[in-house]
């Protein structure tokens, strides 16, 4: 019994552990709306104003997981809520796990389209495994904002 007991418990424990992680992802709709709202900074500051608060680690433009990324319509980041390490880096011959070319493609479709989404395969820093991510990217003021979220 007492066994039974320790093993319900635990269970419920992951099963916790598990609903909060949930719950701790942005979700596809999200990465929309927080691309929407960086772009509503943009018009109401300025992009150079919107690059400083992209960059910052708590600021207004991240959410849990979510996080924006600017770009220019090369590839070159020009802002990254996600890794500054990233900020100034041309991009565009970033690859995922799978050899798909995540920046062309995104480019690709900011020309074509003005916005869009773009899925692939990347490193969940938080689960530490490979997953599948979908990125929704909208041009603005000939730059591209990008936020995605895990599936």
């Amino acid at each position: 019994m007492r066994s039974l007991f320790k093993y319900l418990s635990m269970v419920g424990l992951a099963g916790c552990f598990g609903a909060s992680l949930a719950a701790e992802r942005g979700t596809a709709q999200e990465a929309e709306a927080m691309v929407h709202k960086a772009i509503d900074f943009t018009k109401a500051n300025g992009l150079e104003k919107t690059l400083n608060e992209v960059n910052k680690p708590a600021g207004s433009l991240v959410d849990r997981d979510l996080y924006i990324a600017v770009a220019d319509q090369e590839g070159k980041a020009l802002a990254h809520g996600g890794n500054p390490r990233m900020i100034g880096k041309d991009l565009s011959s970033l690859t995922d796990v799978n050899g798909k070319q995540i920046y062309k493609e995104v480019i690709a479709v900011a020309r074509a389209k003005g916005k869009g989404w773009v899925d692939y395969t990347w490193p969940n820093p938080v689960t530490k495994q490979l997953e599948a991510k979908t990125t929704y990217l909208e041009k603005f003021q000939d730059v591209i904002f990008l936020c995605g979220a895990y599936k």
